[in-house]
């Protein structure tokens, strides 16, 4: 297989009443005609402020200076979740998560700290949960997920405070984090792990390789144990081999097949169900099913899925006219559910706005993804994929990851190559 870099290298991505002066009639013409330029402007709208939509309006402003960009996100802070599983394993501040929207402002871009609630593909509005009516030419839609309660029995929003998800960066991380150093050792933790897709596909299991670090670290005599709804899952092999040599029998991961999807759960006795066993846990993170972001079905841009099918090229929505969707609300196929792609979509998708505004023809291209998992404090697995899309989907043209059997020394390399990613992209899109 490719290493993660040798694929990204080969990828190469009216009138007045009075009489005026000469001077005052020009500085009229000269306002009438500004006037009439701004209307002229081109108006785009993108809805969520993420990795998604926040990198597609800055790279917009970049390569459309003539178009007016607006992006509507309630909140003023935003809390990445790569990285976010070093919070959960107490290796981490959630404040270094964070980041504020100043940056975006500076560009040149409107933000606008308003829920969208409501779109009319027809009339080009979207409205506010205020009242207000943004009127575009072209609607970008990153919604990012919605977690789909009671998918599985016993499990609801309520639910989650006691068993928490922390799949949406935040209060969840840190009532998750502070629920394991609560538990004694000796105690059980147990992970529900959903089946794809999903927001990040390694996800889970890096999670648990960093609960299971922090468990070894401090609570030497407890176990994690993981319940998945799945037999596979992205760097699946690197993860075991990862688990057996850092965690041994501390971390125990059961599949599908050995009949270990949970069924259901009970916060109040802490127990979770599967169809032949139930397990009682001092902590327990349940991962649910997922969709689009509430106001992409609300719009009428999702299918049967609850996600968005896009035309591959454009990310037009194939529901409705004018949209674009991006990031993890979108049917991109081959392409995962990752920060990453979210960021190398939305570059691509303000070019082709870009050029579709001016009535050009849609550039051909590829996009690469990369993802980058810690299973210890110090050491990192990854995987690399290019993607090129053709008429139906987005295709895996070639694709690597980390090597098995790696020496320690090239783990730690990749949590470094990590950690350049993240501060990288988070400068690029919010600094």
């Amino acid at each position: 297989m490719k290493t993660r870099r040798r694929v990204l290298k080969d990828l190469g991505v009216g009138a007045g009443a009075l009489a005026l002066s000469p001077f005052t009639a020009r500085a009229a013409d000269t306002a009438r005609a500004a006037d009439t330029a701004r209307a002229a402007r081109s108006r785009v709208v993108i809805i969520g402020g993420g990795f998604a939509g926040a990198s597609c309006a800055r790279q917009l402003r970049i390569i459309a200076q003539d178009v007016d960009v607006t992006l509507i996100e309630p909140s003023t802070t935003f809390t990445a979740c790569p990285f976010s599983n070093l919070v959960v394993g107490g290796l981490r501040r959630l404040s270094q998560q964070q980041f504020s929207y100043r940056g975006v402002e500076a560009a040149g871009i409107r933000v606008v700290h308003r829920r969208a609630v409501d779109v009319d593909p027809v009339a080009k509005r979207v409205r506010l949960d205020d009242g207000v009516d943004l009127f575009y030419d072209r609607l970008v839609m990153a919604p990012g997920i919605e977690l789909i309660w009671d998918a599985l029995e016993g499990y609801d929003e309520a639910a989650s405070n006691r068993m928490p998800h922390a799949w949406q960066a935040g209060t969840q991380t840190l009532l998750l984090r502070d629920q394991l150093q609560a538990i004694p050792n000796g105690g059980l933790v147990v992970m529900a792990a959903p089946a794809s897709p999903y927001r990040c596909p390694p996800g889970p299991y890096e999670r648990a390789s960093l609960i299971a670090a922090y468990l070894k670290r401090e609570k030497p005599r407890s176990k994690l144990l993981v319940l998945d709804a799945k037999d596979n899952f992205s760097k699946k092999p690197l993860f075991m081999q990862a688990w057996q040599r850092l965690y041994g029998d501390l971390l125990e991961w059961r599949g599908v097949s050995d009949g270990a999807a949970v069924t259901s759960v009970d916060p109040g006795k802490m127990t979770l169900r599967t169809d032949f066993d139930e397990f009682k846990a001092d902590v327990a993170n349940v991962i649910p099913p997922q969709r689009a972001g509430m106001i992409a079905r609300r719009a009428g841009l999702t299918d049967a899925s609850g996600w968005c099918p896009i035309r591959p090229l454009t990310f037009e929505s194939r529901l409705a006219e004018s949209i674009h969707v991006i990031g993890d609300a979108a049917i991109a196929n081959a392409m995962p559910k990752s920060a990453y792609a979210a960021n190398a979509q939305a570059g691509l998708c303000a070019q082709q706005v870009a050029r579709l505004l001016a009535d050009k023809p849609p550039l051909e291209t590829k996009l690469s993804n990369a993802c980058y998992s810690y299973v210890s404090q110090d050491h990192a697995i990854s995987v690399a994929g290019v993607y090129q899309p053709d008429d139906t989907a987005w295709q895996a043209i070639d694709g690597g990851t980390s090597a098995l059997d790696a020496p320690d020394a090239v783990r730690r390399m990749e949590a470094g190559y990590a950690d350049e990613w993240f501060r990288g992209i988070t400068s690029q899109v919010f600094g």
